[in-house]
């Protein structure tokens, strides 16, 4: 039975991707148009290590980091998927209690997440999909599983480099789903 806490869940495939595969499809989307940084080389093997056990090819590890680079509230709220995670028990209470939390402007690491899910637990007595779908659907532009927390931890780090095309960070997306919301 997969754990409901992002934390528990354990990859399900061999990561065969490394920071040059990663870079690979920057260049090829044009998310990177020039020589990387240190830093951007850096981001591209910690993308690499948070998402290539969740996916078997390069189709699906392009698919995951698109999230990262690709944003749109307003378009993410025209599908029928987000109006079925939005009409969920307490979904819209997970978005606003996630705003509130958002509004500090520290980075969002793995531990900032891990608080940030627990106080949602605590204050919203949810658990599960009921609180996972909406959180990701809003940071990562999906709901689904545990691949689209790593795409969340990779947000503020890819939002604070120069690649070609701006990442915005959970706080910019946070504020944009909301605004966006009728």
């Amino acid at each position: 039975m997969p754990s409901e806490d992002h934390t528990a869940e354990h990859p399900t495939h061999v990561n065969s991707f490394t920071a040059a595969d990663v870079l690979a499809i920057l260049h090829e989307r044009q998310w990177l148009s020039a020589d990387p940084t240190v830093e951007q080389l850096a981001w591209c093997e910690r993308a690499a290590a948070l998402l290539g056990h969740h996916v078997t090819d390069l189709v699906g590890l392009a698919d995951l980091l698109q999230l990262v680079f690709a944003y749109d509230a307003a378009q993410i709220l025209q599908s029928s998927d987000s109006h079925a995670v939005l009409t969920r028990y307490a979904a819209r209470d997970v978005v606003r209690q996630l705003a509130l939390l958002l509004l500090d402007s520290r980075p969002f690491d793995s531990d900032r997440f891990k608080d940030t899910v627990t106080h949602l637990k605590e204050t919203l007595q949810i658990r599960g999909r009921d609180l996972f779908h909406p959180l990701r659907l809003a940071l990562a532009g999906r709901a689904g599983e545990g691949q689209l927390d790593r795409v969340i931890l990779l947000l503020d780090d890819a939002a604070g480099l120069p690649f070609a095309v701006p990442v915005k960070s959970v706080r910019t997306r946070i504020l944009e789903f909301c605004s966006s919301l009728d």
